[in-house]
Parts: C-alpha cells; sequence; structure tokens
C-alpha cells in the first residue's frame, strides 16, 4: 500500500523527511512528502522525524526530533497527529521545540486495482502417472533486469485446462501498464521443486488486449541455448477489470478494527523457565526471550488498530493452576481471557510461568477454534471488527490434521493467524499450514479454505538479521483482510 507522509512544524519551519535535504519557508508547508511504501514495513519505532532547518548543504540547524507508530497516525479519523518535540538527548528541559503535526495519507496510484481471471488450455503434461497440477506466478521485472515475484494462484489439481480464481494486481505491484510481466506457469511439487511448464513475457496493456480480443497466448519454454521452443499450451484471459479498489487504509480509517488476541506455549519442551538455556527464561537483566521479543514487537503495532486495547491472551500444552492438563487456558490464571494492553500480556506471561507446570503435547486446534469461536460471534452482531490472533510455539504439532480442519472453518471468517517458530525445531508443518506455495488447505473431509489466513516466521531469520519479526509476521495481513472484506461486499463505513 502506497502512501505519504506531510508534516507541519510550528513557527513556520520546514519539516523534512529524515534524510532528505530541502529549503526551509515562510509557511507550514513542507515541500516535501516523504514515501512510505506499506505500512508494515515501518518498524514498530519508525518514523523518526528529525526537523532540520537547511540552510546550506553543508550547515544546518537542528531543531528537534520525536518518535511514533505509524498506526498512531492512520487510526485518527483525520489521519492527523501532533507530536512534542524534544532534543536528541531526550526533553529539554526549559527549553520548548516545538510541535510537529504529521498527517498521512494514501497516493491514487496505490489504490488502481486490475482484476484477472486467467486460464489455460492444452498445457503439456509433465506428470508420468496423473495429469499436472498447475499454478501461476507472475513477477515483474527489475532495473537490473531480475524478476521479483508479486503474486501467484492458487495449485489447481490433475488439470491441464485450468481456470484460476481472479487474481488482484495494484499498480504499485506492477509499475506502468507497459512494463512486461513474466508469467510462469509450474507444475506443483510438494518438496518444492516445482516443475515449469512454459511461460510468457506480456505486459498488463496486453493482457488486457486479449481480454478485449478473446484471443490466448502460446506459452514457450525457455533453452539454456537462447533457442525458445512455442508450445500449444496458451493463456487466456476470462475477465479484465480495472478499477479503484477500498484499501486497507480506507477501512481503519472509517473505523474499522484489528483485535488482537495471544496464544503461547507452555509445553515441557521448552525446558524449565529458571535454566538459562530455556526458551521461557525471563532474563533478570531486562533482556527479552523470544516469546517476549514477538509479544512487544507485534504488540506495539497492532494495538494501535484495537480501541479497547483488551485482548485476550492463552496458554496452551500446560497444567494449571489446579494441576489439570489445558490446551487452551487464561493466561492470567482467572475467569477473564482478557489482558490491559501489550505489558498486560507481558506481565500475564511471567505470572503464568511460575504457576503452570509445563507438560505437553502441541496441538493448535484448541486456541484456534476459541479464536474462531470469538471472531464467530462478533461477525455476527459487528462487520466493522477483525480479528488477530498470534500464536508462539517451539514444538512440532500433534494435531496437524485437527489443526487444517480449524484452519479451513476459520478461512471463512473475519480472522488471521500469525504463527512464530522459537527454538531450533522443524518447523516444516507451520510451512504448510502457511500455504505460501500456492496450495490451499484441505480439510479432512475435503473441504479447501477459502482464502490463506496464517503466516509464519521463525525467529532463527529475525535473529540471525534476515527478517524484521514484524515485517515478516504483518505483510501479508492487509491483503488478508481485504480478501475477507471484498469476499463479503464489505465496504469502509460511511462510503
Amino acid at each position: 500500500m502506497g502512501g505519504c507522509l506531510s508534516g507541519d512544524l510550528k513557527g513556520g519551519k520546514q519539516a523534512i523527511g529524515g534524510g532528505v535535504h530541502g529549503r526551509s519557508t515562510m509557511n507550514n508547508d513542507t515541500g516535501h512528502n516523504e514515501a512510505i511504501h506499506h505500512f508494515y514495513t515501518v518498524r514498530g519505532h519508525s518514523p523518526l522525524f528529525t526537523l532540520i532547518e537547511a540552510l546550506n548543504l553543508n550547515e544546518q540547524d537542528f531543531l528537534g526530533e520525536t518518535t511514533c507508530v505509524l498506526s498512531e497516525i492512520v487510526t485518527k479519523s483525520n489521519r492527523t497527529l501532533t507530536l512534542n518535540l524534544r532534543g536528541k538527548n531526550g526533553p529539554g528541559g526549559s527549553r520548548n521545540f516545538g510541535a510537529l503535526t504529521v498527517h498521512a495519507e494514501e497516493t491514487f496510484l496505490s489504490r488502481m486495482t486490475v482484476e484477472m481471471k486467467l486460464c489455460c488450455s492444452r498445457l503439456y503434461n509433465v506428470d508420468m502417472f496423473s495429469k499436472s497440477d498447475p499454478f501461476l506466478r507472475i513477477s515483474r521485472q527489475t532495473e537490473d533486469g531480475n524478476h521479483v515475484p508479486i503474486c501467484k494462484t492458487e495449485v489447481i489439481n490433475n488439470n491441464l485446462n485450468p481456470v484460476w480464481r481472479p487474481l488482484y494486481l495494484s499498480m504499485q505491484q506492477f509499475g506502468s501498464k507497459d512494463d512486461p510481466l513474466l508469467i510462469e506457469c509450474f507444475d506443483f511439487n510438494s518438496n518444492g521443486n516445482h516443475v515449469l511448464i512454459g511461460q510468457l513475457h506480456k505486459s498488463v496493456s496486453e493482457l488486457e488486449k486479449l481480454h478485449k480480443d478473446r484471443s490466448g497466448a502460446n506459452l514457450i519454454f525457455p533453452s539454456h541455448r537462447g533457442q525458445e521452443k512455442v508450445l500449444k499450451g496458451q493463456l487466456f484471459v476470462d475477465q479484465f477489470i480495472e478499477k479503484e479498489h477500498f484499501s486497507f487504509l480506507d477501512y481503519i480509517s472509517s473505523g474499522f478494527e484489528l483485535n488482537f488476541m495471544v496464544a503461547i506455549d507452555f509445553t515441557a519442551s521448552n525446558g524449565t523457565p529458571r535454566n538459562q538455556d530455556s526458551l521461557h527464561y525471563i532474563d533478570p537483566s531486562g533482556r527479552l526471550n523470544s516469546y517476549q521479543q514477538a509479544i512487544m514487537e507485534v504488540g506495539e503495532v497492532i494495538q494501535f488498530y484495537d480501541s479497547d486495547r483488551r485482548f485476550p491472551a492463552w496458554g496452551f500444552g500446560g497444567r494449571t493452576y489446579d494441576g489439570t492438563l489445558s490446551h487452551c487456558f487464561n493466561l492470567n490464571g482467572t475467569n477473564a481471557y482478557e489482558v490491559e494492553g501489550v505489558q498486560g500480556i507481558m506481565s500475564a506471561y511471567a505470572s503464568a510461568l511460575h504457576n503452570v507446570t509445563l507438560a505437553g503435547p502441541t496441538l493448535f486446534s484448541h486456541v484456534i477454534s476459541m479464536a474462531a469461536q470469538m471472531a464467530s460471534q462478533a461477525n455476527s452482531n459487528c462487520i466493522t471488527k477483525y480479528f488477530v490472533l498470534l500464536i508462539m510455539t517451539d514444538g512440532v504439532l500433534t494435531d496437524i490434521q485437527e489443526t487444517m480442519d480449524a484452519l479451513v472453518r476459520a478461512s471463512d471468517l473475519p480472522l488471521s493467524i500469525l504463527i512464530v517458530g522459537v527454538g531450533n525445531a522443524d518447523f516444516k508443518q507451520m510451512e504448510v499450514l502457511d500455504a505460501d506455495d500456492g496450495r490451499r488447505l484441505e480439510s479432512s473431509t475435503g473441504r479447501v479454505a477459502t482464502r490463506d489466513i496464517v503466516q509464519f516466521v521463525p525467529m532463527q531469520e529475525v535473529h540471525s538479521g534476515q527478517v524484521s519479526v514484524v515485517q515478516a509476521l504483518l505483510e501479508e495481513l492487509p491483503s488478508q483482510f481485504l480478501t475477507y472484506m471484498r469476499s463479503r461486499n464489505i465496504k469502509p463505513l460511511h462510503v
């Protein structure tokens, strides 16, 4: 989602986006907007606004700085927030640094979306004992000639003439309508080694023309020798609609909320909390363990999208205060499952480590069903609430099929599930639940999930610096939210 930030500095000075030079002005207009690619690509303590009066490129007077979470801005009814400025070393005592008023608005470009329904005919069969399981992957070309995937279809099993569900591509994803896109058709393999069936290069404009002409484009098979083999299989565009879609920001600004929920693994494989090598060890120095880190980083962003900031918090896989083994118990040890704010979750977690005995096995289905029940009840009374469940675990599931059944049922509800893998366990099961490979989850009765609602990230990648836990977990949340709202034809309020 695209957007920009602008700032007005009281006193007539110019507010400039960090790292960008500009001229001072005599009015309150900044003259520069700082582009923000996506709400969730900004970490919890960003943006950091540093105010500079640029006298020249070599001499700059520091005017003050402040920090805020971007969600604090976009959840305001007018998308405007006023922040007090301070010095680089904190408050300036008697000195008044003034205030900065920040306004966020969405760029029109990011609201334009192309909806396409793609299909293929006469695909080459690359399977030996059955028909191919095709899916499409669409990538855009970067300036250096590489390709970056921007979307993919679901997998259609055993079919050489597949018709996929509609795809939604924003102009921010594909850039200009004349920019070439790489469209690849693969045969799905569960081990991740998908087999290329064929590919072609087409811009959005050319795809639109295919639709208008009701014609197909032949797939080609590339050769390392530079020769391309033209295949019999063709790509068709059954539907092409270009329109302005309501964005995530449209919904949030009109009063829609993200209701945060947390579930924490209390199985014995985490190790005794008193031991320093335990995943649940509370460091007296204040250094956060992986569970605390995930709670803080995700909670500090999502809390601003929840008006009452009362969060359901559960534990699973432990023996509770009365010795009962439970796979969904209230983290605070009372009959009330809600706690006050992110600090309430942190306090309840620390308290539970003293009162709950780690046990097992690792079961997800209970907490997912509990969250789904809450989402279902709220949905019947209020369409403006969307629920986000954060599950943190260290182990391998023993109820994988029951969990898949629960996720398939939940895919019809206003619910997304974020899973954090803690420790060094084998998390291949979580990647299956994530379904990023394009294959929709299927229940034990054969029912297929209506949408993908899971995002998984192992904390190993976070600790190694490969990803930010917030970026990795929340990357797909806006699209999951929008997919649900569009499928129910739910529009922002006052539209």
